[in-house]
């Protein structure tokens, strides 16, 4: 009971930051537009982990790596990604090329969705820890990153130079290979430096 009591007030306090944060980030966004489809993800997945929460609560781990990407997606959301302030003065502080926010959300994509998909294929199906699964996960994550970066090219399509933005190539001919390389990254440090504690966050939660 005190596991379970642990993790509901861990989920309240995500809630509370996810639900702050978007209303911050949702006044005077630096685009409208954008603001949108880069906080999209956070409108379809909030919805569903709340109505699923009392029959399948996720891990505490799990919760907390879902807020953090939210956060990442919402403050890109506000002064999209080529322009997020912090990121702007590592750039000039260090003379680097560009601002790598866009690097960071990338990151985020592969490392968070692969925790997701390591904890709903061990509670909903015969799967183990193990090779396959890391390897379902890796591939899994690269998909997913590829299907972004195929929305963004339709974005691109329909919006033009408004989709510029949103895209936040910066000139990089490369970006589209290295946002996808970002989330391999991303699903990799999860499987390999996060893969005991998550075990251990399910144990908590399947005991309570």
């Amino acid at each position: 009971m005190q596991t379970e009591s642990n993790n509901t007030r861990t989920a309240l306090a995500c809630l509370a930051v996810t639900l702050i944060v978007l209303l911050w980030s949702g006044f005077a966004p630096k685009d409208r537009v954008t603001w949108f489809m880069e906080v999209a993800p956070v409108f379809v997945a909030l919805p569903i982990v709340l109505a699923c929460w009392k029959r399948f609560p996720l891990t505490t781990l799990l919760t907390v790596v879902i807020t953090l990407h939210a956060i990442v997606l919402m403050v890109g959301g506000k002064y999209t990604y080529a322009e997020m302030p912090l990121f702007n003065w590592i750039r000039d502080e260090f003379h680097l090329a560009r601002n790598h926010y866009d690097r960071v959300g990338h990151f985020m994509q592969g490392f968070a969705p692969a925790l997701v998909i390591r904890e709903l294929l061990l509670r909903t199906s015969p799967m183990k820890p193990g090779k396959w699964l890391s390897t379902i996960m890796l591939f899994c994550c690269l998909g997913i990153s590829a299907t972004y970066e195929l929305i963004e090219w339709q974005a691109a399509v329909g919006l033009g130079e408004g989709a510029d933005a949103f895209l936040a190539t910066q000139g990089d001919v490369w970006d589209t290979q290295k946002d996808m390389a970002m989330a391999g990254v991303g699903a990799l440090v999860a499987i390999l430096l996060f893969s005991k504690l998550h075990d251990r966050s399910l144990a908590k939660l399947l005991r309570g």
